[in-house]
């Protein structure tokens, strides 16, 4: 009569993981390893869907106020052939309108990712998968950068048809690097006001009373050589000032920076740099879990 073996011996067999399809891997050790690709396009992707379902809000409204912006100046100070480093008034204003817009959709899409997650309970959602802080913090920041990029490529458009506004592209570089890395600062400021924030009264105040007042005050309207001394230095302590003096110059080929090319690269050298230190404070932040784990 043949024998079996006990009931006992072969749950043992299968908890051992010997036969194929039954090893499971050891509690709390992380399977993906490197690089989460996939996870971080998912990420990507659903941050770019999620402005993108509201288009007209996101992407259109901003165009269309800052092209206001534009009009309102142009009729008020332009008047009479009024120039401004050797160009029109409209001409001189239109880059600075653009990177402000850029800049001010880049924090308003990275501060509301999170927020929004942690007020409505949804952040679960985003500390679930199996993503770093690092490929969290740059899937944010990335969409971000992309609505900035969709918002300021509107608003040149609608810049270049406007009659009286000269759009050309002197410095194809400064126009990238300066716009990319002014999209990149305010995305992780957002993303910094996002962690702070407990409800959306605290985010708008950043934006009320921090972003707001550096864009305007930036030199986005004036040339800060005609501002007293005083106001000049406050001016180049300023980021948004060279940001936006930076983007002026791969319009114009001019900026209030300085007289020479080297100033200019000296500006482009700084906000990359302030960028590096801000994203290093953003992904400890974030890493710690302050204010997204309670």
């Amino acid at each position: 009569m043949p024998q079996t073996e006990p009931a006992s011996a072969t749950s043992k067999v299968a908890l051992s993981g010997t036969s194929a399809g039954t090893r499971f891997p050891p509690k709390g050790e992380p399977q993906i390893t490197g690089f989460n690709r996939i996870g971080l396009w998912s990420l990507y992707i659903k941050e770019i869907r999620r402005f993108l379902k509201v288009q007209t809000q996101t992407v259109w409204a901003p165009a269309i106020t800052t092209l206001l912006f534009l009009i309102i100046f142009t009729v008020a100070l332009g008047r009479g052939g009024r120039e401004v480093l050797g160009v029109s008034f409209g001409t001189f204003v239109a880059p600075g309108l653009i990177m402000m817009g850029m800049m001010q959709n880049a924090f308003a899409n990275a501060s509301f990712s999170l927020l929004s997650g942690k007020l409505q309970g949804t952040i679960i959602d985003l500390l679930m998968p199996p993503l770093s802080w690092g490929e969290l913090m740059l899937g944010i920041v990335a969409a971000a950068m992309t609505r900035a990029v969709m918002v300021g490529s509107a608003v040149a458009f609608a810049m270049w048809l406007y009659p009286g506004v000269e759009l050309g592209a002197a410095h194809v570089w400064a126009i990238v690097w300066f716009g990319l890395n002014g999209a990149a600062l305010l995305s992780i400021v957002g993303l910094l006001a996002s962690l702070w924030a407990e409800k959306f009264d605290h985010n708008a105040a950043v934006t009320n009373f921090v972003v707001a007042p550096l864009s305007l005050l930036s030199g986005t309207f004036y040339v800060i050589d005609n501002l007293s001394p005083a106001f000049q230095a406050i001016s180049r302590v300023n980021p948004f000032f060279y940001l936006i003096s930076g983007f002026r110059y791969g319009f114009l080929g001019q900026s209030d920076i300085g007289n020479t090319d080297h100033a200019v690269m000296g500006a482009a050298l700084g906000v990359l740099a302030l960028n590096v230190v801000l994203g290093f404070i953003a992904y400890r932040v974030l890493a710690s879990g302050w204010k997204i784990k309670s």
